[in-house]
């Protein structure tokens, strides 16, 4: 056998076996902590309607009776919506739509812990079991790095944390890790969720500043990552063998008890379908063990999001 030969078969061989490895875990079930929900057919329209290419092949419509065909074959069995407006009264939207379905356990919705509304609004949307929290970032032309030294803003986000709920992050950059690092000082006790940093390349610039970050991140029991975003547009490669090194960081970082999956769906649309997701994320967890592997798909997002169990396949 001519050594190209032998090479070939070897990588196949192993290729092989990452999948059989990947497919033992087939039978774990998955609470996807990262969807988006809202309908651009509505009269007002919306401010967000997914990626381009959801936009275009789709409508603009993401329900939960559209989510739910992509879900079921892949023992998706809970999921979590993320705001997609900056609309107060879409959080009740939000919360009308997966009234209906029980797949939905909840929602991080949208308030501005600095406004002068928002305790009244907190205090309303909290009644409702599926509100699990709030989200705060870079997004709708915020920046949460310059909003942490406004008292409001951390007098808002107390309030969460006293109520035993979540604050997710938005788009992640070295300047809102290192704000993270700031409302933790700040609230303690406020669980903090980072979305997408397996989507976050720093550049050269950066990196330093990127490590430190994590290095300090590291010693906070409550900042959890979520590893979504796995796959993304500014690394397109495909395959486990293009994110391992930054996954393997992100896990060193937080451990095996702070992260939770999330597929972003449907604005990872485009670059990612939900079972390429959930591929790449089981053949990741094929080289760890089986325990981290459970914690990672749906222990942990019990522990973070406290939500609450609303079909009888829901593990909790």
């Amino acid at each position: 056998m001519e050594r190209r030969e032998f090479l070939a078969g070897a990588a196949a061989a192993t290729v092989a076996a990452n999948a059989a490895d990947a497919a033992s875990l087939n039978d774990i079930p998955i609470v996807d902590t990262h969807v988006h929900l809202f309908d651009s057919r509505r009269p007002q329209g919306v401010p967000y309607a997914g990626s381009p290419e959801w936009a275009q092949e789709k409508n603009g419509v993401a329900l939960p009776s559209t989510y739910r065909p992509y879900a079921e074959p892949l023992n998706i069995v809970a999921a979590i919506e993320l705001e997609a407006s900056p609309w107060v009264e879409d959080n009740l939207w939000v919360l009308e739509q997966m009234e209906t379905d029980t797949l939905f356990v909840g929602t991080v919705g949208d308030l501005e812990p600095e406004k002068p509304d928002f305790a009244e609004l907190f205090d309303r949307f909290r009644k409702n079991p599926m509100f699990l929290g709030i989200r705060c970032g870079n997004i709708w032309g915020r920046d949460v790095s310059k909003q942490v030294p406004d008292p409001r803003f951390i007098d808002g986000l107390k309030r969460v944390a006293d109520a035993g709920m979540v604050m997710d992050t938005a788009n992640p950059t070295v300047e809102l890790m290192e704000a993270m690092l700031k409302i933790s000082d700040k609230v303690p006790n406020l669980r903090i969720v980072l979305d997408h940093l397996p989507s976050f390349d720093p550049s050269p610039a950066q990196q330093k500043s990127y490590e430190a970050a994590l290095k300090e991140i590291h010693g906070r029991p409550l900042i959890n990552a979520k590893l979504s975003e796995i796959d993304h547009k500014g690394n397109p490669g495909r395959g486990l063998a293009a994110h391992k090194e930054r996954l393997d960081l992100l896990m060193e970082t937080f451990g095996e008890d702070r992260v939770v999956f999330g597929t972003d769906w449907p604005n990872s649309w485009g670059t990612a379908t939900p079972a390429e997701i959930v591929a790449i994320a089981r053949a990741y967890f094929a080289t760890r063990t089986r325990a981290a592997a459970e914690k990672y798909f749906w222990k942990n997002s019990l522990a973070i999001y406290k939500w609450k169990k609303r079909a009888a396949n829901q593990p909790g």
